[in-house]
């Protein structure tokens, strides 16, 4: 008899966007034993290459709903698959730990509720004296921010671990297609994925990953499903400044709504926007350095070393992500927003079930 991964190679599986949920789904399925193609035009230029890696699970802080099920799960998944990984670069690693702070009084508040509601020793809030709070206020020049900590949160580096997954799934011999699937169509239980060069490739099943343009493969009037382009920008500044050291700084951290990232003694990421376009605004410098009552001198003279940007989806009308398996094997997984690299585990545990129950 026949082991259940033996049985899995018999199944063909097409996904289509290759950013980490693509990749990730291709991990989970070609670790079974699926025979996985994965098909981008642009595998290099997706929004998952612009991501910063942040992984804001417990402190998130609606504790009930599919949103905190799925983070849950993937909080409890993340350092399983990082010791798998790590088997591929030793390197990669989860930084923690990860810290919210406000100057405002009643977004402070809620924060604290949020704390003494949840009996969660690894979510605290930071005194006045942590030597946190002291580096951060002397460095940024201001005396009045507060904030959470959260010891089992913290930040991936997204270039690195989209590196490692890609050195998996070569390992594992998955199919890299680059190309555009411009159709999709079921016949005689099989689907076929045809490219703009009017190739065909056969399967059984095919997962949809690829953020927006998915929805330009469903027939959306049966499917009812809406997503609009969310644009975050980010950049690198390099401050000339001897009087303040970065690397003083916890490695990630939150001020206002602003991800910040010390990378050495005079250089910081910050991120992101929330731009509801598909073109990135100009003034990107003046918002994303603007968190402050009064930004300090060597901010305001950071000169930009390097920004980019990615296009997120968020869906309209419904709870993001959007994980939905249509009776004939057509699954659509996108929508994540700003939790792709978050939720990539749960999601790709979803996928997985979705896959065995359809094909056995």
């Amino acid at each position: 008899m026949k082991s259940l991964k033996e049985n899995f190679q018999l199944g063909r599986i097409v996904i289509i966007g290759s950013g980490i949920i693509g990749k990730f789904n291709a991990l989970e399925l070609s670790e079974l034993g699926f025979q996985v193609t994965i098909v981008d035009p642009t595998q290099h230029q997706n929004s998952s290459n612009a991501a910063l890696g942040l992984l804001m699970g417990n402190i998130y802080q609606k504790r009930r709903g599919r949103s905190w099920d799925l983070r849950k799960q993937s909080i409890e998944l993340w350092p399983q698959w990082i010791t798998f990984l790590q088997k591929f670069n030793y390197e990669l690693n989860i930084e923690k730990p990860l810290i919210q702070l406000t100057t405002n009084k009643e977004k402070f508040k809620k924060l604290e509720k949020f704390i003494h509601e949840n009996n969660d020793l690894n979510l605290r809030i930071l005194e006045r004296d942590s030597i946190f709070i002291k580096n951060i206020n002397k460095a940024f020049q201001t005396k009045n921010l507060k904030g959470i900590i959260s010891f089992q949160d913290g930040r991936i580096n997204a270039l690195s671990l989209l590196k490692t997954l890609d050195k998996y799934l070569k390992y594992k011999k998955v199919n890299f297609l680059e190309g555009e699937i411009i159709k999709i169509k079921k016949s005689n239980n099989q689907w076929i994925s045809t490219t703009r060069n009017n190739e065909n490739i056969k399967s059984d099943i095919v997962i949809l990953c690829n953020s927006l343009k998915a929805l330009d493969l469903l027939d959306n009037l049966s499917h009812n499903i809406k997503l609009k382009p969310v644009l975050g920008q980010a950049m690198e500044i390099d401050i000339n400044d001897a009087e303040v050291d970065l690397l003083s700084l916890p490695k990630q951290f939150n001020i206002n709504g602003k991800n910040i990232i010390p990378k050495s003694k005079n250089k910081l990421i910050i991120g992101s926007t929330d731009e509801y376009s598909t073109k990135p605004e100009e003034n990107i410098f003046e918002k994303l350095t603007d968190f402050l009552d009064k930004t300090p001198n060597w901010l305001i003279k950071g000169k930009i070393s390097k920004k980019w940007y990615g296009i997120r989806s968020k869906p309209d009308g419904e709870p993001s992500p959007i994980m939905k398996n249509f009776e004939d094997g057509l699954i659509l997984c996108t929508g994540f927003y700003k939790n792709g690299f978050l939720l990539a585990p749960a999601c790709s545990k979803w996928i997985t079930n979705e896959v065995k129950n359809y094909l056995y």
